[in-house]
């Protein structure tokens, strides 16, 4: 079995770490703007949030931020903490202006992140026990795992907007991120049944179940995904690896590409696979490219991923 690809152990992660829920209150998106909540919704220092690991405690509002996480990051900019921001980890590339390090997210150095001394660190995970690390710098660590559901995504948001002052445009934006999705969706063609599809992360045929959060974002579309009858797709977490024998006789409608960037892969690469030509998706021109970081992430950007599958899926019909 070849090497599991990095965006998934970020977003298997959700699974191993045990996600707890976010404490702040997250109150009804309905009529929500920045002007009417400014002035309910500003930060009280010293706050304390709960977020995967534990209980933490942020003293003053954060003026250099360090993101070990690049969905916290897209997060951090989304919601008007940017310029709070001092240093981010190395995959962090988005948005462009980032103060992008050479920061490791997978394997932090304590001494390279206290050098930038930070008052608050965001990380998509804390295996390496780091939060603890950190707190003998009097530094505290908030981590934000994988979104398991779109309901935790905007959780994460209202955390974060907590946490550095920005609550009312957390919760703007994710009334913008719900306003779009429900726009998506109301505007799709609807079907008499699911439309199947292979979403590929890597070459090596590691793809997603409908129980994930991409899963279930496309299930949003009335699509189903063919890795949900596979062999170990539930102790996978819902990440199981396929085969190429699996994927034809499977068949599915769809073909959606993550691996785009990291590995070169395009439609005119899936046709010449062996056996892969036979594949209505292959032959009716339904195999769609997409950007690996976003069909990873979990922040703002999940409304393009969403567009462009909706595109496709409007554009090509399903059979």
């Amino acid at each position: 079995m070849s090497k599991t690809p990095r965006r998934l152990m970020l977003a298997a992660a959700a699974f191993a770490l045990g996600v707890t829920a976010i404490s702040v209150s997250v109150p009804s998106f309905a009529a929500t703007s920045a002007t009417s909540a400014a002035a309910t919704t500003s930060t009280t220092y010293p706050v304390q949030v709960t977020a995967a690991n534990g209980n933490i405690t942020i003293p003053s509002r954060p003026t250099a931020i360090v993101s070990l996480s690049p969905t916290a990051t897209e997060m951090l900019y989304a919601i008007g903490a940017g310029s709070q921001v001092k240093a981010v980890d190395s995959y962090s590339d988005f948005p462009k202006n980032a103060p992008r390090t050479k920061l490791n997210a997978d394997d932090p150095n304590v001494e390279a992140i206290v050098a930038y001394k930070p008052d608050l660190v965001v990380v998509a995970g804390d295996t390496t026990g780091l939060t603890a690390q950190l707190a003998k710098f009097g530094i505290p660590v908030l981590s934000d795992p994988a979104a398991t559901d779109l309901s935790q995504e905007y959780q994460q948001f209202d955390e974060l907007g907590q946490a550095t002052d920005h609550l009312a445009r957390a919760q703007a934006e994710v009334a913008r991120i719900k306003s779009q999705i429900a726009q998506i969706v109301a505007d799709a063609p609807k079907h008499s049944k699911p439309i199947t599809y292979y979403f590929e992360l890597e070459q090596t045929y590691y793809s997603v179940t409908s129980s994930t959060f991409i899963g279930q974002v496309l299930g949003l579309l009335g699509m189903k995904s063919i890795a949900d009858a596979a062999k170990g797709a539930a102790s996978s977490g819902g990440y199981p690896q396929l085969s190429a024998e699996f994927i034809i006789k499977a068949n599915p409608d769809y073909i959606f590409l993550a691996d785009t960037v990291c590995c070169g892969q395009n439609a005119r690469k899936v046709a010449k696979r062996p056996g892969w030509a036979v594949l209505s998706a292959v032959k009716d021109d339904r195999v769609v490219g997409l950007n690996d970081d976003i069909a990873s992430r979990w922040g703002p950007r999940i409304v393009d991923l969403l567009q462009t599958v909706a595109v496709a899926v409007k554009r090509h019909g399903s059979g």
